[in-house]
């Protein structure tokens, strides 16, 4: 299918949400970005346009017969094709909105909301910003009260950023400050209730944000490979200061049913990323030394990482 007719330069699009997070509703206004999907579970997203046509291989839809129809509306073309039409939801349009990093996709992100147990009115640190993407989650899950603070080392990743959440939300939100900087000479002082490092080295921020991060405050780092995996979670331990950390790798499976056919869909969601988990201790506290001893050969000659308070080299 060809890309849809794209909006006039001239004209702003009309955000999917309102400032406070909450969906739009009422009849479909120009400008507005919505989701069609086909019978097949094709999802084309377009921004609706006067005068407009979405073109497909049956035809095309008219723009304006789909301008003030309500939401979760049936539109078909001139060749018979019948698409759903909805305003997209938060998770949709995290996956088709513009980018130039890769993404934190919305089965991590939700992950993140919960098991970093980000909650209205929070203070919450996150680095870096990439395209935009957890920084729309953090923005929900802290409400109107909260504060996120986005460290991005890349102007041109902290603008792509921007641009897609003012698209959703109708412009930059006052709870989210973006700083562009690397995180280490350019966080500020301010004490944080959560920290989310999306970065290819957040072992070297483990003590900055340690500094920052109130005594049962939360840490998540999302990072993409073992190596990565493996070397923060021993910088963790090595800093004394945290829980043991936790990792998790977040898979999910789609599933067929219809009648007796019941069996996994053919598509699945695989690895995008792991996620370490750990809790900040009260200031001066050391966490205990675990029990259990490493397995043997964990820090051999070969390894190079920081090293636990509990291992020695000999």
């Amino acid at each position: 299918m060809s890309e849809p007719v794209p909006m006039r330069a001239s004209a702003a699009p009309e955000p999917i949400m309102h400032a406070d997070g909450r969906p739009r509703t009422g009849p479909l206004r120009p400008g507005e970005r919505v989701s069609l999907s086909d019978t097949k579970g094709n999802r084309h997203s377009i921004v609706l346009t006067p005068g407009a046509v979405f073109h497909t291989t049956k035809g095309g839809v008219a723009h304006d017969d789909l301008i003030g129809q309500p939401d979760g509306t049936v539109a078909t073309s001139v060749g018979g094709l019948a698409f759903l039409v909805f305003r997209p939801l938060l998770n949709e349009y995290m996956v088709s909105m513009p980018r130039e990093a890769a993404i934190v996709y919305p089965k991590d992100a939700a992950q993140i909301v919960m098991w970093g147990d980000i909650f209205p009115g929070a203070r919450v640190l996150e680095a870096g910003v990439g395209s935009g993407s957890l920084s729309l989650a953090l923005l929900r899950a802290i409400g109107p009260e909260g504060r996120l603070t986005s460290y991005e080392r890349r102007a041109d990743f902290a603008d792509v950023a921007r641009k897609n959440v003012a698209e959703f939300l109708g412009g930059a939100p006052a709870t989210w400050d973006v700083v562009v900087g690397d995180l280490v000479t350019a966080i500020r002082d301010d004490p944080v209730d959560r920290a989310v490092l999306d970065m290819l080295a957040p072992w070297d921020c483990i003590d900055a944000v340690g500094e920052r991060l109130v005594g049962g405050g939360v840490l998540t780092c999302y990072v993409t490979t073992v190596t990565q995996l493996g070397r923060v979670m021993d910088q963790v331990r090595a800093h004394g200061g945290f829980t043991e950390p936790a990792a998790y790798e977040i898979t999910s499976r789609d599933w067929h049913a219809e009648g007796l056919a019941i069996r996994p869909a053919h598509g699945a969601g695989g690895h995008t990323g792991f996620l370490v988990i750990c809790r900040r201790l009260a200031p001066g506290v050391q966490a205990p030394l675990r029990r259990r001893r490493p397995a043997e050969g964990a820090y051999g000659p070969d390894y190079t990482g920081p090293l636990p308070r509990n291992v020695i080299l000999g």
